[in-house]
């Protein structure tokens, strides 16, 4: 029973990719990379050889999903800048224009609501120790909404002016 469980829910937190292919693993490896590795780091993560990491590290960088930093040892990173164009790429194709409109005008009201609530133009600028220490935590969560609030709206904006196309007014 035991292990019907462990089939139906999450892998464990140490092998996540474990059911995946070598290709699967090293792109795993490389998107939960915090910072720039060396491919035998990867090979580690990804539970395979040096080598195939080494060949799907240059698969990835060619693709520009991977940043490769020369130097000894070679190191590799995930390129955010790619994973945020595939994202407005994939808003600007699932989403009509107006789609896109109402989102970005939802997420400016939510920041809107948290510029007021704290009385400060950004969550950086919110001391959280000012707060009653039992708020704290609410404090944190509304933080962090505020910021993924403020990052979407900026690529919802993005993928707004892409699917418009060049004519399209900014409202950034």
């Amino acid at each position: 029973m035991a292990n019907d469980a462990h089939r139906d829910g999450p892998p464990p937190f140490d092998r996540p990719f474990e059911n995946e292919d070598t290709k699967q693993r090293v792109y795993g490896a490389i998107l939960h990379a915090r910072e720039p590795m060396t491919a035998a780091e990867i090979a580690d993560q990804a539970d395979c050889s040096e080598e195939s990491a080494r060949s799907y590290l240059s698969f990835y960088a060619d693709l520009g999903i991977v940043v490769r930093h020369e130097g000894r040892p070679v190191r590799y990173e995930r390129n955010d800048d790619y994973f945020e164009w595939r994202r407005v790429n994939e808003l600007a194709q699932t989403n009509t224009v107006d789609e896109l409109q109402v989102r970005v005008s939802e997420l400016t009201d939510r920041i809107e609501e948290y510029r007021d609530k704290y009385g400060a133009d950004s969550p950086s600028e919110v001391d959280v120790l000012e707060f009653d220490p039992a708020e704290i935590d609410d404090v944190y969560v509304d933080l962090g909404d505020w910021a993924t609030a403020i990052e979407e709206r900026r690529l919802h904006e993005r993928a707004r002016r892409k699917a418009a196309g060049p004519t399209a007014p900014s409202h950034s």
